[in-house]
This record gives C-alpha cells, structure tokens and sequence, in this order.
C-alpha cells in the first residue's frame, strides 16, 4: 500500500489539483473536485469515520478488516471480523464511532452473516456484541449497511429488502427500512410504529446525512431511477410498489431521481452547504436540499463513501483508495 500524504495537513485549494488529475466537467455539470489521495490499494473499502484525535477508522467489505490511518498518515490493521460472510455486497460493510467515545470507547459496524445482517459494538481489538439481528440478507445483494450517529445520539441504519421487495413495506421487517435505535440496540425513543423502524419503503439505502436536524438518505433503484429522500418519522416511501415518484396514496415522493445507468448512489454527507453523494457509476455529486446540482467529474470511478472529515476535508471512499477533498 502507497501513502501519498499525511492526513493531518489543510485542506486542499479548490484551485489547485494534487495527485491526481481530474478528468473535464461536461458543461451541463458542476465543477470537478481538488482531489488528494490518502492510501491506494485497499481491498473494497466501505465506510470511514473518525476517532476525537482525527484517526480514520475504515472497513473493507472483502477482508472483513477494520483498519486506521493515523493522524501521522500511518494505516495499520486494527482487527478481522470474525463470521462475516462476503458475496456480491455482503460483507463489513458501515462503520460508526459513538459520539461518547471517549468515555465508553465503543465503535458500531454493520456486516452481514451466512444468516442476516446485523449491527454490533466493540471495543477496538475486542470481539463485537451484536445488538441488532435479523436485517434480511439476499444471496448476493440489497443488504444496506450504512450506520450513522444522528444529530440527537441515536445509531441509524440504512437497510436493504435483502432480494425481497415485500420486506420494504413490512413493519415486522427490519429490510428495506432506516432504522432509529440506542446503543444497545433498542428503539429509540420516539421512534413510529413503537420499534426500531424510522422509515419504510426503501430499496437499498446506502447514504445517510444531516442538514440540521432533518435527514436525507440515498436508496438504490431497480432498473428505472434512483432516489434522494427527505425522511419524515413514520413515512412509508412506496418501494416497490413505486420506484421514483407516484400518486399512490400514503407513499412519499423522493426530493429527486437518477436514472440508475448514471448514478446509483452509496454513502452520501452534508459538507460546505452541500450534500455530496458517492456513485457507483462513478464520481460524485453535488447537490442542494431540493436536488438540483450535478456530478464532479474526477478520474476515480466507482466512489462508494462521502464523509465531512476532520480539519474540514471532504473524505471520499472508493473500492481500491481513499482520497481528500476540497469541495467548495
């Protein structure tokens, strides 16, 4: 593995590209990133995020390893999770640090088994404590991943309908829903429908982020569009009876939508104003709250993690690399 920089340095000039060249934005889009790559050669690297003195914790899908980049630029192993099972898009898969580390030491992941996906805490180093089980698994796909601390100290959890789209308007079911739960893995108080489900009716949510207090996630289409959704506690968001919008009642509409070939959207953050949105297709997005922006075109293709990182840099996470961003 090549170390290009080290992370605790600025954050990168708009004006200025270092190590790698961007490819032309399209005159229809918004502007390319300055980009600066962090590390190269990781094995389907998931999701980052970040201990109170800046260490990057990240996940590889593949390896079923958390790893660290130190505030130095040092990456190291940290441990391998045992019983993960790895298929199309199963695997280790999200990565959250509670927002008390420093008084309980604990760090969230999401993975999938031979059975489900779940959710669990650990200690670094220690063997982790499942707190979440029975998140649907498809034999390949739709398995969701992304766990995130909101703004009010809950854990959420973007899920998948695991193959089956019935799960998406299920109750019962944890699949195809954002889930609102506490550390250890109880509903949150608050929550609609008097368990851990927050929203329903989703395909394979990826992405969640904050503008304030209101969240926003990114959920994978079938074959026609993928969506960005506002979420409203309790809303149902019609898939798949519906994908993209429709008059259906009691289903809410998305903010916006892609056709899938040009999207297909993962982890996504609210930075600088902006929401910034990982595509499997490749590059990023840049959008407001109400959708409208476009993608940055960079060299990088597939990009599967957005995150505001510390030292007010953008973090963007692709399978093979992990780079810093400057997206004013």
């Amino acid at each position: 593995m090549t170390i290009r920089r080290k992370v605790a340095t600025a954050a990168v000039s708009a004006a200025t590209v270092l190590g790698t060249v961007l490819a032309p934005a399209a005159s229809a889009d918004v502007s390319p990133l300055a980009i600066r790559q962090v590390a190269s050669g990781l094995n389907q690297a998931w999701s980052v995020d970040f201990l109170p003195d800046g260490t990057a914790l990240f996940t590889e899908k593949d390896s079923r390893k958390i790893r660290k980049i130190a505030p130095d630029g040092a990456i190291s192993d940290v441990q391998t999770i045992s019983g993960v099972s790895v298929t199309k898009e199963a695997g280790l898969l999200g990565i959250a640090v509670s927002p008390t580390y420093s008084s309980d030491q604990l760090v969230f992941i999401y993975y999938t088994t031979s059975s489900d996906n779940r959710i669990a805490k650990l200690k670094l180093g220690q063997a982790p404590t499942p707190i979440v089980t029975g998140i649907p698994r498809g034999s390949q796909y739709h398995h969701g991943g992304r766990i995130k601390f909101g703004p009010d100290g809950y854990l959420y959890a973007g899920t998948g309908d695991g193959q089956n789209g019935d799960n998406a308007q299920n109750k019962n079911s944890l699949g195809g829903k954002v889930l609102r739960v506490d550390k250890n893995g109880a509903a949150a108080q608050g929550n609609p429908f008097n368990s851990r489900v927050y929203s329903m009716g989703h395909r394979n949510v990826q992405g969640l982020a904050w503008v304030g207090s209101q969240l926003y996630v990114a959920d994978i289409g079938a074959s026609k569009v993928d969506e960005l959704n506002k979420i409203t506690p309790g809303a149902n968001y019609g898939w798949p009876t519906c994908e993209g919008p429709c008059n259906n009642t009691g289903f809410t509409n998305p903010v916006k939508t892609w056709p899938t070939s040009s999207a297909t959207p993962s982890g996504l953050t609210y930075y600088k104003g902006s929401l910034f949105m990982a595509s499997l297709k490749g590059g990023t997005y840049k959008l407001n709250t109400s959708g409208a922006g476009g993608k940055l075109y960079t060299n990088l293709g597939r990009t599967r993690d957005e995150v505001a990182g510390p030292n007010n840099v953008l973090w963007v996470i692709t399978p093979s690399g992990i780079y810093n961003a400057d997206g004013s």
